[in-house]
């Protein structure tokens, strides 16, 4: 058997017509090696009747040349293109053990190694190819050409991948988006299930984003590109899957090792059991038999099979279901993992915060519209969560919004401008009263407009209380009001906090970087004790250091930048797809595309299974091999039944790995089942 898989080029095709989902499943005889297995088998049934039947030789002869030739010549001869390589192919050997077979007469053994030799290359192939499987829907959903907007107004039908970003899209009833983009102008509802898994068509409207690939309603939409079609969510995933489908898991390099010392050893072994019995009188016809029985049950075919096709077909699985593993590496660790970290803020939440108060302090002689418009036209210009949290809290309110000048935004810290003559500062209030060096209006008992730090620090301390995340509002370098902010949690978080813990054996880790009494609100609803608040970057990137100095094998889960550190530090990195920083995406092991939090600890068990497949199949490869060697040494073994047990074997290795394509092995991973 060949050790590595290489996965084939996904081509593109079009489904024959909108809404329609293409085949997603290669037709076994679509591959070569499936159509080369099933030649050698008809000619070997062909030849097999006549022999047993006592027809002349010329009559079923030349059938299991052919099967010889139909089935031997591609392992024959990339064995032949590794032997120029001073490397020893397994491949090789097989095809020598079966020509040896008919050297001595026994043809029909020969052609039967052949035919099954050649039957679990098939299933080796298949195994790639399911892989491929689980982009190649996407791509189809992917359309090819899209309505381009030209500056004069003139439509123009261009391929997807002509577009370019700042280019106008029109996308009419019925059809699919051409690119990742924004809603100009239009309002529609986009079937995106296969991009988010909702199922459900979601509204769209100006300001909206939409995915290529998605299915638009009723609607008309004009979208702005925002991202080149080889940067589109669609070619991420292709990509990614390809990716791991290229890479080798740990146990397989180390299988590929040791194939080598074990197939000279192999060879070297054989010539013993061949010369040894020769020296001591026995027939040449009987040792060279037993030595090609040998050296075929003593092939390490099944073993070098037993470890990439389950964690391929894993990979494949998850990729169906919207979790894109980048590696087959990244696979195998998963299932390693015995503590977990979350991120809150778009992990364990959804990361959409909302206004849910808006307090003016006494003697800002604001009230709560005149507060709340400042604060909203002071963060228009930022892109943060929680500026666009005003700012929609603002346009519900229905407040007019002055527009702002000198805009300057200190990551960690807030934002400042300029709005109608006054200086406006919102952010965090510790952090931005420091950066402001203490240049808050302390008590001024002329006028009394100015407000203390302990007034403000106690409505601060009732926000965060009820667990809302306090944002300082300073106008004109005088503390003028806090905004209370909230963050939804997940409907499945808790479950997915218990599912973790049932897992891995230990309750996961929150890091956040907000502040410790939201973070312990949250916590406290999604089931988790260690809580660990008011992080920055490095302080999360220190937290995971700890855990693993302690000797645990971290999962961290996160969206953001400021989880990229942990993210690229921790055993296995999972980031949240939807709405995840680049460089999180980047800096992630694997990638939740549809968002749902359940993914994970369903990816994690599906590891698990994956890992306990290959230790099944290793076994099972040992054991064969083992028995069938000691009972050709110690006793008869005839050669069709060493063919026959040696090839089942590892056609049975094969099909093992293969059981994580199907859909139930998602649904066990998903309730819980790991084994």
């Amino acid at each position: 058997m060949t050790s590595t898989l290489t996965p084939r080029p996904v081509e593109r095709q079009q489904p024959e017509r909108p809404g329609t989902p293409p085949r997603r499943r290669t037709r076994v005889l679509a591959l070569p090696e499936a159509r080369w297995a099933a030649a050698a088998t008809v000619l070997f049934l062909l030849a097999l009747p006549l022999q047993l039947t006592g027809a002349p030789a010329w009559t079923w002869g030349p059938l299991y040349a052919l099967s010889y030739a139909t089935g031997g010549w591609e392992p024959g001869w990339e064995g032949l293109k590794a032997l120029k390589e001073r490397t020893l192919d397994v491949d090789l050997l097989m095809v020598v053990a079966a020509l040896g077979a008919a050297s001595i007469g026994q043809v029909m053994d020969g052609a039967l190694l052949i035919v099954i030799f050649a039957t679990s290359g098939a299933l080796e192939a298949l195994a790639t190819a399911r892989t491929a499987d689980s982009v190649r829907g996407l791509l189809d959903l992917a359309p090819a050409t899209a309505t381009r907007l030209n500056p004069d107004g003139s439509e123009q039908a261009v391929a997807v991948e002509e577009l370019t970003v700042g280019d106008t899209v029109l996308v009419r009833p019925g059809e699919r988006v051409g690119a990742d983009g924004r809603v100009l102008d239009g309002a529609s509802e986009v079937d995106q299930a296969t991009i988010t898994g909702e199922p459900l068509p979601v509204p769209k409207e100006r300001g909206d984003e939409v995915f290529a690939g998605t299915l638009n309603g009723t609607g008309a939409l004009r979208v702005r590109v925002e991202r080149d079609a080889s940067d589109s969510v669609i070619a991420r995933i292709v990509r990614m899957v390809q990716e791991a489908s290229e890479t080798k898991a740990p146990t397989q390099l180390f299988i590929e090792k040791v194939e080598q010392r074990y197939s000279l050893g192999m060879v070297a072994a054989t010539l013993a059991v061949f010369l040894v019995p020769l020296a001591f009188g026995a027939q040449l016809t009987d040792a060279l038999l037993r030595a090609m029985t040998f050296m075929i049950v003593a092939s390490p075919c099944a073993v070098v099979l037993a470890t990439m096709p389950p964690l391929l077909s894993a990979i494949a699985n998850a990729g169906r279901h919207g979790v894109l593993v980048k590696s087959a590496v990244v696979m195998e660790r998963l299932g390693q993992v015995d503590a977990v970290a979350l991120d809150k803020t778009g992990t364990l939440t959804e990361g959409s915060p909302r206004v849910t108060d808006v307090r003016p302090l006494p003697g800002s002689g604001l009230d709560e519209g005149e507060v709340l418009a400042l604060a909203a036209a002071a963060e228009r210009p930022s892109e943060h969560p929680l500026a666009r949290a005003v700012v929609d809290a603002a346009r519900e309110r229905g407040l007019d919004l002055p527009d702002a000048r000198d805009f300057t935004s200190a990551p960690g810290v807030g934002v400042t401008a300029v709005v109608g003559g006054r200086t406006v500062a919102v952010g965090a209030p510790a952090r931005l009263l420091d950066a402001r060096d203490g240049t808050a209006t302390e008590p001024d008992a002329a006028d009394g407009t100015a407000v203390t730090r302990e007034e403000f620090g106690r409505t601060a301390a009732d926000l965060e209380e009820s667990g809302r995340t306090a944002v300082l509002v300073v106008v004109d370098g005088t503390p003028a009001g806090l905004l209370g902010t909230a963050d939804r949690p997940r409907p499945d978080a808790a479950a997915t906090v218990a599912s973790l813990a049932r897992l891995t054996g230990s309750a996961p880790v929150l890091l956040t970087g907000d502040n410790p009494r939201a973070a312990a609100h949250l916590a406290a609803e999604a089931g988790i004790d260690d809580v660990r608040a008011g992080l920055l970057p490095q302080d999360k990137l220190d937290a995971v250091r700890e855990l693993q100095n302690a000797g645990r094998k971290v999962l961290v889960v996160g969206d953001g930048v400021n989880d990229a550190p942990a993210l690229a530090a921790a055993h296995t990195g999972i980031a949240m797809g939807r709405a995840g920083s680049d460089l999180a995406l980047e800096t992630a092991d694997a990638v939740i595309v549809r968002d749902e939090l359940a993914a994970v600890p369903a990816t994690v068990a599906l590891s698990r299974r994956a890992r306990r497949l290959v230790v099944q199949n290793l076994v099972i490869a040992g054991v064969f091999i083992a028995g069938l060697v000691v009972w050709d040494l110690a006793g008869d073994l005839p050669l069709p039944l060493g063919v026959a047990g040696h090839e089942g074997s590892t056609v049975l290795v094969g099909l093992n790995g293969l059981r994580l394509l199907r859909e139930g092995a998602w649904q066990r991973a998903a309730a819980g089942e790991s084994g």
